[in-house]
């Protein structure tokens, strides 16, 4: 009945009567002492309020649950860890819908601890889908990669349509670590290969895989629809940017100057956005050269003269590792110890500088050295 009554929980006036229906519901549980029945039924109330974003309501749910779910030390009670893992997938999800990263990463690896339950596939599909945009707002694309995969085979297993959407952000992750793995490789995703659903961003992968910008951009263009979803249309443009500057980078490689508005209309894309691309490049190191505001020209120093620069560079670095090796942690020339140089008189164990003095001509013949200990400064 429960689940029937959901149904029409899209429509605004039906909330109160449902909420009603709940209450109602929770009542005779509890007047039976039907612990397990007022745990499900609870967490279904708090998914539904958690789908009308209801967050207040939610997080008011979700620590009573978390109080049933414990033992009088405050810990999770083992016994009940199937419906801890339920509660905790609300949870996160409740804070990646308000991007709360900080309890979002405690939540996450506490669930992943749990090991007393046996939940439904489409549980782990949730804590795993959220982990992985967890990941995704860190720039860890990597473990984004591994989570959307397990998100989507537990999604698969439960059959559940999420799967699909999963599948998406699967393969916008592997355009953003710049992967030249296919996806499908794997014998979970290779079913969907030829899916209709997923087609755009199949192409979208192929055009990135074989840096073929105006594949990509008609892709986009014609599939405007993949935009609706925000977590795409948020993390699209990183994908987009790396594009074109690769598609800068062979643009401009054979010419040594050349206007910034005819990068523009070959890469059919803004001259400010051209601009800030070849800025990052200068910067990174990938161009040798320079933009001349006033023309709006881009002057690349030819190969033979970035070489040049380098070996000068060369140069440098090793005369100042010299004068580190040698000069730096001393005011002058020190002499040899006597140790080991066959007869050295003794004055020279003493700091160059210190109570020695050049002697006379005569001094020197008669005593063979140049120096003088006489126990007085030059």
């Amino acid at each position: 009945m429960l689940n029937y009554v959901e149904k029409g929980s899209d429509d605004p006036a039906a909330g109160e009567c449902i909420e009603q229906f709940y209450s109602v519901t929770l009542q005779c549980f509890q007047s039976t002492n039907n612990e397990r029945l007022w745990l499900k039924t609870n967490i279904k109330l708090a998914r539904l309020l958690l789908d009308r974003k209801d967050y207040h309501a939610v997080a008011r749910k979700l620590r009573d649950l978390h109080r049933a779910c414990q033992r009088e030390d405050g810990t999770d009670d083992p016994s009940k860890g199937t419906y801890s893992l339920e509660i905790y997938a609300l949870e996160i999800q409740m804070y990646s819908e308000t991007r709360n990263n900080n309890q979002l990463k405690l939540l996450y690896q506490k669930a992943l601890k749990v090991r007393s339950a046996v939940p439904h596939p489409k549980i782990q599909g949730i804590i795993r889908e959220c982990g992985g945009k967890m990941h995704m707002s860190e720039e860890n694309w990597k473990e984004a990669q591994s989570d959307f995969f397990e998100s989507f085979r537990n999604y698969d297993e439960a059959g559940d349509l999420r799967r699909i959407q999963v599948l998406k952000y699967l393969l916008l992750t592997t355009m953003l670590m710049k992967s030249d793995i296919n996806p499908f490789d794997s014998q979970e995703t290779k079913p969907y290969k030829n899916d209709p659903r997923i087609a755009a961003m199949t192409d979208l992968v192929d055009a990135y895989q074989r840096d073929d910008i105006y594949k990509y951009e008609e892709v986009l263009q014609k599939n405007g629809d993949l935009l609706t979803d925000p977590f795409i249309a948020e993390n699209i443009d990183e994908v987009t940017r790396n594009m074109r500057t690769k598609a800068v980078t062979k643009l401009v490689a054979p010419y040594t100057n050349l206007r910034l508005s005819w990068i523009a209309d070959r890469l059919r894309i803004g001259e400010n956005e051209v601009r800030d691309i070849v800025s990052f490049l200068i910067v990174d190191g990938r161009i040798q050269g320079k933009i001349d505001e006033w023309t709006g020209m881009l002057k690349i120093r030819p190969e033979r003269d970035a070489q040049r620069v380098k070996a000068i560079q060369g140069i440098i670095d090793a005369a100042t590792e010299l004068y580190s090796a040698t000069l730096k942690d001393f005011d002058g020339y020190r002499p040899p110890a006597n140790e080991g140089t066959g007869g050295v008189p003794d004055q020279f164990d003493l700091p160059f500088g210190e109570n020695l003095r050049p002697v006379s001509t005569r001094g020197r013949a008669r005593r063979g050295k140049g120096w003088a200990n006489t126990g007085a400064a030059p």
